[in-house]
């Protein structure tokens, strides 16, 4: 039973780390003014550098093909399926959201 814990505490804290991470990298922050770095810093990990989706990961290279800007900001703000919610918030999620509306 310890063990079980032990695992699912252990990956817990690999998905909350891989899909926020920290707000710098590299000595830079994150501004609300470059959507790119934003997706780069805190989506990338799960949805790939290229939005091609990874693993079990949608892609979304074409998000916006789909889904209007503001389902898009809802999605970030409320999480869906195993992406959780509010990773990017306020003018960053509105940022992003306007970035991937453009990918169709």
């Amino acid at each position: 039973m310890r063990g079980k814990l032990v695992s699912l505490l252990m990956g817990a804290s690999l998905v909350l780390a891989a899909c926020g991470g920290n707000e710098e990298t590299s000595g830079d922050t994150v501004s609300a003014g470059d959507p790119e770095k934003i997706y780069t810093q805190k989506c990338s990990s799960c949805h790939g550098v290229e939005l091609k989706g990874q693993g079990h990961f949608p892609d979304i290279s074409t998000v916006g093909a789909r889904f209007s800007q503001e389902e898009i900001e809802n999605v970030i703000l409320e999480g869906k399926g195993a992406m959780p919610p509010r990773l990017i918030k306020g003018e960053e999620a509105s940022a992003v959201a306007e970035w991937l509306a453009s990918k169709k």
